[in-house]
């Protein structure tokens, strides 16, 4: 699925990356926890990352992320690709342009 991953102290990007739980706590180095901004996105980030000290990453919509985060798309209950409109918004609001 294509999805914006931001790691601490690097520029968002578009990957694409298996749609899978094992890939997705791969993605963020532990148990995920999912942060709702809309009803087709959300913020995937490590549920453990303040305890586990990981450095700052950014704000995102008023909440602040340490570790890497993935922004992926939503359909119904499951996640899937952000749509191209999507990503360069979302792109834009973490400070970098769409390619």
């Amino acid at each position: 699925m294509l999805v914006i991953r931001k790691d601490p102290g690097q520029p968002p990007e578009l990957v694409v990356m298996e749609n899978t739980l094992e890939a997705l706590q791969q993605a963020v180095g532990g148990y995920i926890e999912t942060v709702s901004f809309c009803e087709d996105a959300l913020v995937i980030c490590n549920e453990e990352g303040l305890l586990m000290g990981l450095p700052y990453n950014c704000d995102f919509l008023g909440i602040s992320f340490v570790g890497p985060i993935l922004i992926v798309g939503v359909d119904g209950d499951e996640m899937c690709s952000l749509d191209d409109g999507n990503a360069a918004l979302l792109l834009h609001m973490l400070g970098r342009a769409a390619p």
